[in-house]
């Protein structure tokens, strides 16, 4: 899962994926550093994240990929969840560019998490800094 320097304990419980690499949340996690000072409640944040994370990149890779390729997929990526053979896997089946769908996915995902950790006023502010 997403690498979260502030919490070393979550880097090593949670698996490398295959689309790790592909993910910088640095801005969030000093946001989240900011507003929750408590260190259990930052290691549930961080990995409430990570599973949101990879439910969406999951989600907008099957809403791409034909059917008839998602028991594969998905067996492949239970069985190696690292293993980065998995994008290889994606761009022989898939036209579009799977990294650039995954870090612009992310980048969504970015702009939502922002929104509950700034207020209104404080996020127009911060989205024009680029904070994911």
């Amino acid at each position: 899962m997403i690498k979260w320097a502030s919490c070393g304990i979550l880097i090593q419980e949670m698996s490398r994926l295959f689309y790790d690499h592909l993910i910088n949340l640095s801005k969030i996690e000093k946001l989240i550093k900011k507003h929750v000072k408590d260190s259990e409640a930052r290691y549930e944040i961080y990995r409430l994240i990570d599973e949101i994370i990879h439910h969406r990149v999951i989600g907008c890779i099957l809403d791409r990929l034909p059917k008839h390729h998602h028991k594969d997929f998905l067996n492949h990526v239970h069985k190696k969840p690292h293993d980065t053979g998995v994008l290889d896997y994606l761009k022989e089946r898939l036209a579009e560019d799977v990294e650039e769908f995954i870090r612009q996915e992310i980048y969504l995902l970015g702009n939502e998490l922002l929104e509950l950790f700034v207020k209104p006023h404080e996020y127009d502010n911060a989205h024009k800094h680029n904070l994911h």
